[in-house]
């Protein structure tokens, strides 16, 4: 008479043990890139609001003939706008971080349409700078 062994089926703890280690690196490399990819996605909302902004008040300028009273970007979910100081002849519009994961995030535009960084999270560079950084690790 033959002795049927019995097959295990299944996975033994140290298979699974390994499989939730490489899960685990996985995570811990594609979460932060994917965080700064939603922050990128953010910053969008600001950039675009500033340059929509600043043509709008060329054309109330190009009414009015001043940049006092002219109109300021609505504040979005994750920015919002300050238009104060306006001129006669000058203006600056400021987008300041409102939510949790910008709020350390401040862009500038101006007449002449400088664009300035004022504000940036840490990690993503040096501030002020000359241009908007919407890039962890970019430069002008």
């Amino acid at each position: 008479m033959r002795c049927a062994t019995k097959r295990q089926v299944g996975f033994s703890l140290i298979e699974l043990m390994i499989v939730v280690a490489v899960i685990g690196i996985l995570a811990a490399v594609a979460l932060p890139a994917y965080n700064d990819y939603v922050i990128r996605g953010r910053l969008s909302e600001a950039t675009s609001a500033l340059a929509d902004g600043r043509v709008k008040m060329e054309q109330w300028f190009q009414d009015n003939k001043t940049y006092v009273g002219g109109p300021c970007p609505a504040a979005t979910d994750s920015f919002t706008f300050d238009c104060s100081g306006s001129t006669v002849s000058t203006y600056t519009i400021t987008a300041n971080g409102s939510s949790a994961d910008v709020s350390s995030f401040h862009f500038t535009i101006n007449q002449n349409n400088v664009r300035t960084t004022t504000g940036l999270k840490s990690g993503w560079g040096s501030v002020p700078q000359n241009c908007w950084i919407t890039k962890k690790g970019a430069s002008c």
